[in-house]
């Protein structure tokens, strides 16, 4: 079960995370430097580098973790004033862990561009 990043010895529970949603495909937790009042990471528990590398196979995974992150918003009391999802790719994207990651951000006024 995940990659060998932080984000493997997560699900793996080898470090501690508050975890808000978590079933058989996925699981989100509070992202420790947080951007905005909210902001939660949903990872897949398989192994995918990024969004680059996903496959044909991997569709209905993605279409569950776009579900979950409606769900989890709902949860967090966002859907009311709206949220932002990201999904940072490749190094000049932002992405620092390699390992597939959706940031749930919402809880204030999100501007554009965002940075």
């Amino acid at each position: 079960m995940g990659g060998d990043t932080i984000f493997g010895k997560i699900l793996r529970r080898e470090i501690p995370a508050h975890i808000v949603y978590e079933d058989d495909l996925c699981l989100a937790f509070t992202d420790i430097n947080p951007q905005a009042p909210t902001h939660v990471l949903l990872i897949p528990k398989k192994p995918i580098p990024s969004l680059a590398e996903v496959t044909p196979e991997d569709k209905e995974l993605l279409g569950h973790m776009l579900l979950t992150v409606k769900q989890v918003a709902a949860q967090l009391g966002l859907t009311e004033a709206g949220y932002r999802l990201v999904v940072n790719t490749g190094r000049d994207g932002g992405q620092t862990v390699f390992h597939l990651h959706f940031h749930l951000l919402g809880g204030r006024q999100l501007h554009w561009p965002p940075g």
